[in-house]
């Protein structure tokens, strides 16, 4: 007979971006528990809807399984004397174990004679191993911004109201501050409040449901939503684009959903779709309804938290929020167009980046300066640095528009539309949009070479600026989001196999920051550091993003990454390579000429002391493979230098066989410690290879 387990935290109404995070954490803290504790389950869920997270356990034994344990004691000699009389030292272990010496054990491990204890350990009721459980799951979760309230110590995501704890049938007591568990619990706050009694845990998800309104499992609220959604849209004519994001944020806020659908005035379908979509979706979390050909209808769907009762009010309600936003809209962009995007350069100067980085006029005119280095340096043709430049010139423009004020999420989009409205090219138009992207993991990429060059000029003197200043990442903290920053810069560069040489754009990026005055900043510190920043994100992308194995990123990395995209490539080189069957002996070999090479002591390669057959024909292969090294390394032909690298193995190995290394003729030695000293460096100019698992 197995057992069903049910604990309810019930609260305020906790915020919907807390919930993913703590059933996730909840699920963990639950399994690890039941592991520790030696006990068997079937299934754990958890729920959670705004006002409560649950943890349902399914599956569980009456008891913990009896187990016998071994525990280690002293060595043999220390535990008795040499008349065999028993020492204070094993008297003590016995003690402590709970055990006669009678009962004690010798066995031996690795060669040496223990002395042992065995216990017996019946196992626990599981009422009584959940109830001491229990408080533990809800003081193990964490938030990002828990709170305490009266005057208790005790920290949650929102106060909590109530406590449910059962096993099967059975009320499992525990207090929490001023609060005990029992078997009551709460349902929708205002459709059917309860309280209500749980007579076991298998009938709680249906009591909750039927008496107290409330869904209590989180995908079971997803597919009825969406279902809902998608219903609705159909009959209206139209379809629904799926949000996963919005989706879930709808869910988390409420325990029994009813979509509906409103409508809105014809004539805002003459702004600009984003200029309608924002305030539906940021603002009022409403889904827009498109036609079959993909046209903005004037029609939203939304989902309230109750049943169809008295809907018709509820759609009011929603349709004059949504009037009165899409009418400010609807303002904002005519006053916006009343004079051209440039004019709004000067305002710019009046708003401020960062404190110690300047305005946002300044930000421009950096972005400008880096912008017009990065397609000299990229070698791109003159029509499109006309492009960039213009891009760059008005890229934030739109910041200071009456539009982007109230709305900031249409940064970009704004800029681009009253580009277009100005009388700007349309490359221009599209580049200020672009320079924003990517927004987010798996966000679109800059398509065009302007939007491309005008993207990592902004992205790299926010993150430059940043860490010279003193403000870069710390834990999960990223006010700036420079991490998303650099790992856009990196994937641009990767798309579009740009070769930038990272340090020098850093250094000029640098340069332009520092002219300000009254800043003590420190170049060298700031270099290194962000460096080190956008080798971690390399690092990420190459083991996430393409599978690549940890070593091999490392090993790659290990030589340089001074130009990311050759990095990659050479580390999809290696990845390929090391997929032959006698690689591992060239690594091997590789590793045998670096750990040597280790001891060099600073002399110089002299052919005329290098006379044995074997060492001849190193010196001869290192230098046929040094001359063609370096023009497969400047034709990034990273794969055959691999390949080249590989056929060394031979004469190496060869080497090691028949030339002893430390000679005791220092000159001999030292040359020979020389040879493989520039051995080693030639062989690590893709990658080191002894990194390699």
């Amino acid at each position: 007979m197995t057992r069903e387990f049910l604990l309810e935290i019930g609260t305020e109404e906790i915020p919907a971006k807390f919930l993913p995070g703590a059933i996730k954490q909840l699920e963990e803290l639950a399994q690890k528990a039941l592991d520790k504790e030696k006990l068997t389950y079937e299934q754990i869920r958890v729920w959670a809807t705004p006002r409560r997270l649950v943890l349902s356990i399914t599956g569980l034994p009456e008891k913990q399984a009896d187990v016998t344990e071994e525990v280690k004691g002293p060595a043999k000699k220390a535990a008795f004397d040499a008349e065999g009389k028993p020492t204070k030292a094993v008297e003590g272990f016995a003690r402590s174990q709970g055990v006669a010496l009678a009962d004690l054990l010798i066995k031996e491990v690795n060669g040496v004679e223990y002395v042992f204890a065995r216990k017996e350990i019946k196992g626990r009721s599981t009422a009584e191993v959940m109830t001491e459980l229990a408080p533990t799951f809800i003081s193990g979760l964490s938030f990002p911004k828990p709170m305490r309230w009266a005057h208790y110590d005790f920290r949650f995501a929102r106060p909590i109201r109530w406590l449910l704890c059962l096993l099967d049938d059975q009320v499992l007591e525990f207090k929490l501050e001023n609060l005990v568990s029992g078997r009551l619990t709460y349902g929708h706050r205002v459709l059917g409040p309860g309280p209500f009694t749980v007579n076991h845990a298998s009938e709680y998800r249906q009591l909750l449901l039927e008496k107290g309104y409330v869904m209590v499992d989180q995908e079971e609220r997803r597919r009825q939503v969406w279902q809902q959604i998608q219903d609705l849209a159909a009959r209206e004519g139209g379809q629904v684009e799926e949000d996963a994001d919005l989706l879930e944020e709808i869910i988390y806020l409420l325990e029994y959903p009813t979509a509906l659908c409103g409508s809105f005035e014809a004539e805002f379908l003459q702004l600009p779709d984003e200029v309608i979509i924002t305030p539906m979706k940021e603002h009022q979390r409403y889904f827009p309804v498109r036609d079959q050909q993909g046209r903005l209808l004037n029609k939203f769907i939304t989902v309230r938290n109750g049943t169809a009762d008295y809907i018709e009010i509820v759609r009011e309600g929603n349709e004059k929020v949504l009037r009165a936003r899409l009418a400010d809209a609807r303002f904002f962009y005519e006053e916006d167009q009343k004079q051209p995007l440039a004019a709004y350069l000067p305002r710019l100067d009046k708003i401020v980046f960062q404190e110690n980085l300047g305005t946002l006029g300044e930000k421009v005119q950096r972005i400008q300066n880096l912008t017009s280095y990065l397609a000299e340096t990229l070698q791109v043709v003159a029509e499109e640095k006309e492009i960039a430049a213009r891009t760059a010139r008005l890229a934030k423009a739109d910041l200071v528009t009456s539009m982007v004020y109230e709305f900031p999420e249409l940064q970009g989009i704004m800029g681009r539309y009253y580009a277009r409205l100005s009388g700007e090219r349309e490359e221009v138009a599209q580049a200020i949009f672009e320079h924003y992207l990517p927004r987010f993991a798996g966000d679109m990429l800059p398509a065009s070479v302007a939007g491309a060059l005008v993207s990592i000029a902004d992205k790299l003197d926010t993150i430059v600026g940043c860490f010279a200043v003193g403000i870069q990442p710390t834990g999960s903290q990223d006010p700036y989001a420079l991490r998303r920053q650099a790992l856009g810069i990196c994937h641009i560069l990767l798309q579009r196999g740009w070769h930038l040489d990272l340090p020098a754009a850093i250094n000029r990026t640098y340069a332009a920051i520092a002219d300000k005055p009254g800043l003590k900043l420190d170049r060298e510190k700031t270099v290194v550091e962000v460096m080190e920043f956008f080798r971690l994100r390399l690092r990420y992308i190459l083991m996430e993003d393409e599978g690549l194995a940890y070593d091999t990123v490392d090993a790659v990395l290990a030589a340089g990454y001074a130009d990311l995209t050759a990095a990659a490539e050479r580390a999809r080189a290696l990845a390929k390579v090391r997929q032959e069957a006698d690689f591992a002996d060239v690594q091997t070999a590789f590793t045998r000429v670096v750990n040597l090479a280790k001891k060099d002591e600073g002399g110089q390669v002299v052919n005329e002391l290098l006379q044995e057959p074997a060492e001849q024909a190193l010196l001869a292969a290192w230098q046929a493979f040094r001359e063609e090294s370096e023009e497969l390394l400047r034709a990034g032909r990273y794969e055959e230098w691999f390949k080249q690298a590989s056929q060394l193995r031979p004469v190496i190995d060869r080497f090691f066989t028949e030339v002893m290394v430390m000679a005791k003729e220092e000159d001999l030695r030292r040359a020979r410690l020389a040879l493989l000293r520039e051995l080693a460096a030639d062989l690590s100019a893709a990658a080191d290879l002894s990194k390699l698992a």
